[in-house]
């Protein structure tokens, strides 16, 4: 990906459960007559020769699906790692261990890849990579964003259980009376995380809890993460009018 990633090994996981509940079946659903995994599955495929890349389902289906995108799927999760209270950090380690043993290789990084977050470009992979690199300070690097409010300014709660009455959320917007004055907010969207390998062996459970983290920050207008059926359609619209990049696709081709 860039002069520093080929002396890295790089296993890039793909997470895609089978029990979505928000919107069942969304790692199959076409996107632009495509399952929605196998647009992830195409950029990684991109990142370099040092990248293996897996996916890690419990769903047959899934599995079929992402075996015929080109996709490696190379073991079945655990029952017990695919259910609503299974962390990511656990299902991670297991994807690691297992590869490790597998390859009988070591790795230096894991990526994480959200099938459910498909507007992402590889230079901001070999972004963070290189930073991750590059900063061994860091445990990780992950993908931010400025959204389009800042709730800082705006951010409010009742200020007691089923009262009526609003008090500021942050303590920070107190005596603040113009927008261009709020400090500046960025908020994790979950295009991409890239973490060092030897930080999941260790990690409990919260991983932003647990470690020290830098970030690469992307455009609002490509930070999508699809829960449920709302959030595909608006994916699925700016898409089709280029607001944001899906890898293998193009707008015009549809008119031609």
């Amino acid at each position: 990906m860039n002069d520093n990633s080929p002396e890295l090994k790089i296993l890039a996981v793909i997470p895609a459960r089978g029990g979505s509940k928000g919107l069942p079946g969304k790692n199959i659903r076409p996107l632009m007559g495509k399952p929605l995994i196998a647009h992830t599955i195409l950029l990684a495929s991109t990142l370099g020769p040092n990248v293996r890349t897996i996916i890690s389902t419990d769903d047959a289906a899934i599995a079929a699906a992402a075996r015929e995108a080109g996709g490696d799927v190379p073991f079945l999760r655990p029952a017990e790692l695919a259910n609503d209270t299974a962390p990511m950090s656990v299902v991670l380690r297991h994807a690691l261990q297992t590869m490790e043993e597998m390859d009988g290789t070591t790795y230096d990084l894991v990526l994480l890849l959200d099938p459910t977050s498909p507007t992402r470009l590889a230079s901001d992979i070999a972004d963070a990579v290189e930073r991750i690199a590059s900063s061994p300070e860091l445990d990780g690097v992950i993908s931010v964003s400025e959204p389009s409010f800042n709730p800082i300014w705006v951010g409010v709660k009742p200020k007691t259980e089923g009262d009526h009455v609003l008090e500021r959320y942050f303590e920070e917007g107190t005596g603040v009376i113009r927008r261009q004055d709020v400090p500046r907010f960025l908020r994790i969207n979950g295009s991409f995380y890239v973490w060092r390998a030897e930080y999941i062996h260790r990690l409990e459970t919260s991983w932003f809890d647990e470690g020290t983290h830098g970030y690469v920050e992307i455009p609002e207008s490509r930070s999508f993460s699809i829960d449920d059926e709302g959030e595909f359609l608006l994916l699925e619209a700016a898409v089709k009018a280029g607001l944001a990049p899906l890898p293998g696709y193009s707008p015009t081709s549809e008119e031609d």
